[in-house]
């Protein structure tokens, strides 16, 4: 089937009902993220003093290096499957652009080769490819996870094999799933004196998708592991605190209710994103892209979202002390005029953060 996105327009298999199979695989519901992508590259474009040098590492159809391509960056396409390799260089042809396309393992290609600009979107986890990832990127890494069950701590076990951390099935666990993929790429990168830090970030849907500058400083490296740490969480009252370092510090029990918690780490705490940069790929989002509506909103949300590591969500918080919901507006006014900072979030309609704690939130707004 044909498929538009952009400027460019790319051949892709029919894809089976469930999503795989031996056909060459295409996500039609990625397209917020690949547009998020050109987006970003054009900003990158600007930030460096034009477009260098672009890698999709586990390329599919191609549609990702097609389009950094049409954005003038020197792209390569990378797969192990024959087939995608074909599709891949089909579809640079069609659209009468200059793109190399590499049958290859890509973590070989990755250890052997640099790129400004590395972009590894796998189906399912990241993991396998993150240590030679960190090592091919020079300016930027750009992550795809869809494995949210594991990232999240539904799939617990899975997540501690994947990721090198404990991650918690929590009432924030779109966040839990975000900062889990951000630490374990942050401490992979560390591994190389690679400095790490994120720039964009969102979760949306079944997947979580990050930006990370990198360089190669090993004082950057330690600069970064100092924003990883825990977060305590009690599943009874929804009481939660974090703690920067390596070393867990767990609490006894929850100081708000007294039952027992959880902890969960070592997380990313630092910002997920800058705020600058958000704006700044706002800007670069056109409407020749068909999620621009989209893709603007969620730039909105993020630019004025704060760098809390965990949010709550109002109705979550409503069915546990009982009361009705009340307006998000009003809600985040009545938390701002008790002197707290508050702020929407990415993660869903009703979902907000701020520095209260969560008895200090009940006191303010019911």
């Amino acid at each position: 089937m044909d498929v538009r996105e952009g400027s460019v327009a790319v051949e892709v298999p029919e894809q089976p009902d469930e999503g795989a199979g031996d056909v060459v695989f295409f996500n039609p519901e990625q397209e917020l993220n690949r547009d998020l992508t050109a987006a970003v590259l054009r900003w990158a474009a600007d930030e460096r003093g034009g477009p260098g040098t672009y890698l999709d590492a586990t390329a599919a159809s191609g549609i990702r290096g097609v389009r950094a391509a049409a954005a003038d960056w020197t792209a390569t396409c990378c797969d192990v499957d024959p087939e995608a390799v074909d599709l891949a260089r089909a579809n640079f042809a069609r659209n009468d652009l200059a793109g190399e396309v590499v049958h290859r393992d890509a973590n070989a290609l990755m250890h052997e080769r640099r790129f400004d600009v590395v972009d590894v979107d796998p189906f399912g986890t990241p993991a396998p490819f993150d240590d030679a990832a960190a090592r091919s990127a020079t300016e930027l890494l750009c992550v795809t996870a869809t494995d949210t069950a594991p990232l999240c701590g539904a799939h617990f076990n899975s997540g501690v094999r994947k990721y090198g951390a404990v991650p918690r099935n929590t009432d924030f666990h779109p966040e839990m799933g975000l900062r889990v993929l951000l630490s374990a790429l942050v401490r992979t990168a560390a591994r190389r004196d690679v400095g790490a830090r994120p720039v964009f970030s969102h979760a949306t849907r079944h997947y979580v998708r990050t930006y990370l500058r990198v360089s190669g400083r090993a004082t950057d490296a330690d600069d970064a592991l100092r924003d990883l740490g825990y977060v305590y969480h009690c599943a009874s009252c929804l009481y939660r605190e974090h703690d920067r370092g390596l070393i867990a510090d767990p609490l006894e029990c929850c100081p708000n209710c007294g039952t027992d918690t959880q902890a969960a780490g070592p997380l990313w705490l630092g910002p997920a994103h800058d705020s600058d940069a958000v704006a700044a790929v706002r800007e670069r989002i056109d409407d020749g892209m068909g999620t621009a509506s989209r893709a603007r909103r969620l730039c909105d949300r993020l630019e004025a979202e704060l760098h809390e590591p965990t949010h709550y969500d109002q109705h979550r918080l409503s069915k546990e002390w009982g009361v009705s919901a009340i307006g998000m507006d009003e809600f985040l006014d009545r938390l701002r005029e008790q002197g707290f900072a508050a702020s929407r979030t990415h993660f869903g309609g009703t979902t907000f953060k701020t520095d209260a704690d969560v008895e200090a939130i009940r006191r303010a707004t019911t």
